[in-house]
């Protein structure tokens, strides 16, 4: 049998590391079961809304493999089929998907066009409204048995990628209150059904022996909530968890190498200058700034190495993005800053956001620039920013939101009318670069036309990106398939499984 660790709460790990070297050797086979071992998952923090799906917490139940969605997304953020098999644009306001057969959700109904309209239905009369549903008027309605019509109030080629977030996910018609609370206790479709939600504290998943699809290898996931880093590092190091999200970089050092994986994230470092007023109104100055900057520095002094150096605004996390992107021609020639006072804000919340601060300070001084630090909390700094009171300002942006695509994000912070335009940049040929984006159907002329406005807007040197970050992700040698998943869609699948031949 395999033999499985004592399952102890982690403050007592931490705080009796030498009672846990007596008893685990005595106690390991005590949680494995007659139907296997079950998967002990350390996760970053605690849901905020009991586990409802049209909240962030949806992330969650899509990493345990509970909640499932009508598409999922591939590697390049193209449309795949998931509990929806096929769909059709009908016009460009309205489309169809047609339902997969011989699902049934964990309490034992079956998955129907209704189920699917009250999902999506409860969904867009959320109060808040998912993100991914933000500015998206949409009505769904059944089309037979097996198929819904999906109506949007504008043209929208992305409906197939939005209907991909964990927040849009479909569950029973149990788990929907009359008063707007949504309950997931086995009421999803994956290969783990949810038993028991104990608040802030963890969460208890087993196998599905009904599910759709390929049956789960492990029997099932004991997930504990554990904001602190130090402890999550120690729950894989004593053998308490068997996968840890978010292992702080700090403590990665102290962890076997081959226990340690580094997974690409869709979020770049960036600096953004004022192009509206002050002195980097001058494009000469920003290009300035742009050459004065020592990528490789900041990854290797805040990053110890463990982030990637940025060629654009888009990361190795958008894997195709590096093979159609060519070098940018015409960029502004730099002038000599003389001395130029320049004020440098970032936040205090993402904890390098400052040592990032520091380091650009010195090479923007060796360069010419006299520099400034205003460095605040991020809700007492924001307004500020987004107003253009500052030269330049550091921020770790997502760089794909919910949908897996970037023109979002791209149109929010760079557009004339964008509502997070820290740069305060508008450009014609930015947004015209953008308009011609938008309306792509996904696919290769969408992800071209992406690098082409992603080259217009690093034309202007309103944003200079630096860094792309990673997270790092902990797996004991007794696991095997635990996802790797840049969206952070992914964690414990159906094939995630333990190894028989491991020495733990």
């Amino acid at each position: 049998m395999l033999r499985r660790p004592l399952r102890l709460s982690l403050p007592f790990a931490l705080a009796a590391p030498l009672l846990l070297a007596g008893c685990f050797e005595e106690q390991r086979d005590t949680i494995s079961s007659d139907v296997g071992p079950r998967i002990n998952v350390a996760m970053l923090q605690p849901p905020r809304s009991g586990l409802t799906p049209l909240s962030d917490d949806a992330f969650k139940l899509s990493r345990w493999s509970n909640a499932e969605t009508l598409i999922r997304l591939d590697a390049n953020s193209d449309p795949q089929p998931f509990l929806a098999t096929e769909w059709q644009q009908l016009d460009p306001k309205t489309w169809r998907f047609l339902i997969r057969d011989g699902v049934a959700f964990h309490d034992g109904t079956a998955l129907t066009a209704n189920a699917v309209v009250n999902s999506l239905t409860a969904a867009t009369q959320a109060t808040p409204k998912p993100r991914i549903l933000d500015g998206v008027t949409m009505t769904i309605e059944t089309d037979g048995d097996n198929a819904v019509i999906v109506h949007t109030e504008e043209d929208d080629p992305l409906i197939p990628n939005r209907l991909s977030s964990p927040q849009l996910a479909i569950l029973a018609a149990k788990a929907y209150g009359d008063d707007g609370r949504v309950n997931p206790i086995e009421a999803g479709t994956g290969p783990f059904v949810l038993k028991e939600i104990n608040g802030t504290t963890s969460a208890k998943l087993d196998r599905f022996e009904g599910y759709w699809g390929e049956p789960a290898a492990a029997a099932g996931i004991d997930a504990d909530y554990v904001p602190d880093g130090t402890a999550r590092a120690a729950s894989l190091r004593t053998g308490v968890a068997d996968v840890v999200e978010a292992i702080p970089v700090s403590q990665a050092a102290l962890l076997d190498p081959e226990r340690v994986h580094e997974v690409p994230m869709p979020r770049t470092n960036t600096l953004y200058l004022n192009t509206q007023s002050g002195p980097l109104a001058d494009p000469a100055l920003r290009a300035a700034i742009r050459e004065a900057i020592d990528r490789p520095s900041i990854v290797n002094t805040v990053y110890e190495g463990r982030a990637d150096i940025a060629e654009g605004l888009l990361g190795p996390a958008l894997a195709w993005a590096s093979g159609i992107r060519t070098p940018i021609e015409d960029l502004t020639a730099p002038t000599a800053p003389n001395g130029t006072e320049i004020t440098l804000a970032t936040f205090t919340d993402r904890a390098e956001l400052p040592e990032v601060a520091v380091l650009l300070e010195q090479q923007l001084t060796r360069a010419g620039f006299n520099v400034r630090q205003e460095v605040r909390e991020y809700a007492h700094i924001e307004a500020d920013a987004l107003a253009g009171e500052f030269d330049a300002f550091i921020l770790s942006r997502a760089t794909v939101l919910d949908s897996g695509d970037p023109v979002a994000y791209m149109f929010s912070d760079f557009a004339c009318a964008g509502s997070f335009n820290i740069a305060q940049l508008c450009d014609p040929a930015v947004d015209e670069a953008l308009a011609t984006a938008a309306v792509l159907p996904t696919g290769e002329a969408r992800r071209q036309a992406i690098i082409d406005a992603e080259t217009a807007i690093l034309r202007t040197d309103a944003a200079i990106p630096m860094l792309h970050e990673r997270v790092i992700q902990g797996e004991s040698a007794r696991v095997a398939n635990a996802e790797r998943d840049p969206r952070e869609r992914m964690l414990i699948t159906e094939k995630t499984m333990f190894n028989n031949d491991s020495e733990s």
